[in-house]
């Protein structure tokens, strides 16, 4: 027989402190009369107990450490499991599901807020928030910002510019230049296709591709589709040979230049390096530079995602997706959140339901809230074949497009930023890109997380980045010598790129060309379409 996978002399140890610890809070409620008990102190970065009832007022006092005494508890318990670190981890993410889902702020009786709210609105508070509720689950989602605050072409994805080239599974946007000259190789984005392309051109104040324009960069922009149910048989090769492959051409033919420079974020980055391996075993040398934004090709450590993530989901899941089933973008959207549970979930339940409020207009929420549908067999493949069995850094452990797979053979320069709080591409992770890569290569970290850490305008000035010339063979040893500079990312990645550009000449006066028509304005229609 097999042992415990929780030791009987652990169990009984964690449980005898916790009974301790919880008699010694009970005694202290029952003699402190109208004083608070002691303190337990909160999570440093726990925000859910501020307000200064949870800490003066006896009974919610208790009621808050009591909630944490139980969660220190569970997660002791499930800290000194015998398995595997993968099964750990993920019990480790379930007890967190459980503490965050019962935690006393999630109840109207347990939070002094809601109960104060509630008598000063005469029960309005409660009304609207049952209001809010059906909303909500008629839209399938809890909403994180005023969506009738924000219009894509009204308010977001406003810089101006023509859809020049359309298929199936992308549009190509080029924007209309903003300097007299621009560079002679073009700039081709490709963003993540598990959501919309706007959060590289989100408002005028903060769009990554206006400042690139600015900087006299001519800009294409890949829009991928919002996958419908006809198109959902579409493959990973689909993806790189009709989206990434088919728009660097494209942007090379309507601009008249021999190569471009190339830009992919998140997953855009994986398909982006993935097709610059198909074109060096092609001995195609039409890309200039690349850009890597918060991108992960080597998938050993694929942070608190991971948690998702097993052979056996893949199993349950891979017969419907191989037979044209989509990976709805809610299934996604809602995955990601729950990485963030309190932010991205509880907050938004407390406020919304409980307190009957209306989220605060917020741009970037919009954008992660207007998710994209995947088609079946694209995503079981990256699972599978990035997620799980890691071979897109193993050279000609993969074939893709007809051609083998060698990320060494990408030999031109390469700028790879990284968000240092990032939970969905860890730092260390996109950093073991330097060694994948074979040539030379420029790596930066940016404060803050995911999306945040990318759109990180120059004003107002905010957060930090941070540098070092010597790429080490570990991230840790790399940010031990690194140089921490105040503010934006983006000027260092403007200087970057310009040595990359080419000779300027004179901005062209119209978007396309004879064989590219203007389609439409920007930002197109594939943007627009929801399932």
């Amino acid at each position: 027989m097999s042992p415990p996978p929780l030791a009987p002399s652990a169990l009984v140890t964690a449980t005898e402190r916790f009974a301790s610890q919880l008699q010694s809070l009970w005694s202290a409620v029952l003699t402190a009369g109208t004083a608070a008990p002691p303190e337990i102190a909160d999570h440093a970065d726990d925000r859910r107990f501020a307000a200064h009832e949870w800490h003066t007022l006896p009974y919610f006092s208790w009621l808050r450490q009591s909630y944490l005494l139980y969660g220190d508890y569970l997660r002791a318990l499930a800290a000194d499991v015998d398995a595997a670190p993968h099964d750990r981890e993920r019990l480790r993410f379930v007890v967190d599901q459980y503490l965050d889902a019962i935690a006393p702020t999630n109840f109207v009786a347990t939070n002094p807020e809601v109960v104060q709210r509630a008598l000063a609105t005469d029960g309005a508070s409660l009304v609207q928030g049952m209001a809010n509720l059906a909303d909500d689950a008629l839209r399938g989602r809890i909403s994180q910002t005023d969506r009738e605050a924000f219009e894509v072409g009204r308010n977001l994805a406003t810089t101006p510019g023509s859809v020049v080239y359309r298929n199936e599974l992308i549009e190509l946007i080029q924007y209309a230049p903003s300097t007299p000259t621009v560079f002679r190789r073009p700039l081709v984005m490709v963003p993540p296709c598990i959501n919309k392309f706007y959060i590289l051109d989100l408002t005028s104040r903060n769009s990554f591709v206006r400042h690139a324009v600015a900087q006299g960069h001519t800009v294409f922009m890949v829009s991928w589709r919002n996958i419908p149910a006809a198109l959902g048989a579409l493959t990973f090769d689909d993806y790189i040979q009709d989206g990434v492959l088919r728009a660097l051409a494209e942007a090379r033919a309507i601009s008249g230049s021999r190569d471009v420079n190339a830009l992919g974020f998140c997953v855009g980055g994986t398909l982006l390096a993935a097709a610059l391996a198909v074109l060096a075993a092609r001995h195609d040398t039409s890309v200039a530079s690349v850009t890597l934004l918060t991108t992960l090709l080597d998938f050993t450590d694929p942070g608190p995602i991971g948690v998702y993530l097993s052979p056996e989901f893949l199993a349950a899941r891979e017969p419907a997706l191989l037979a044209g089933g989509r990976l709805l973008g809610n299934e996604l959207a809602c995955a990601f959140s729950s990485l963030r549970a309190n932010d991205l979930v509880w907050n938004y339940v407390v406020n919304n339901y409980l307190k009957g409020q209306t989220p605060p207009a917020f741009d970037l929420l919009y954008w992660n809230g207007d998710s994209t549908n995947l088609p079946g067999p694209m995503y079981a493949y990256y699972l599978r074949e990035m997620y799980l069995a890691n071979r897109l850094r193993e050279p000609g452990a993969l074939t893709i497009a007809g051609a083998p797979v060698d990320l060494r053979r990408v030999r031109m320069p390469a700028y790879v930023f990284a968000a240092r709080e990032d939970h969905i591409v860890p730092w260390r992770g996109a950093y073991r890109t330097t060694s994948l890569l074979g040539g030379d290569t420029t790596f930066v970290l940016g404060a803050s997380g995911h999306i945040a850490g990318v759109v990180n305008p120059p004003e107002p000035p905010k957060r930090n980045f941070w540098t070092n010339e010597l790429v080490t063979d570990e991230g840790d040893d790399w940010f031990a010598r690194a140089t921490a500079t105040p503010g934006s990312w983006w000027p260092h990645w403007h200087a970057w790129l310009a040595a990359h550009g080419g000779t300027r000449r004179k901005a062209p006066a119209r978007a396309g060309d004879a064989a590219h028509p203007v389609l439409d304005a920007a930002p197109g229609r594939y943007v627009r379409e929801r399932d």
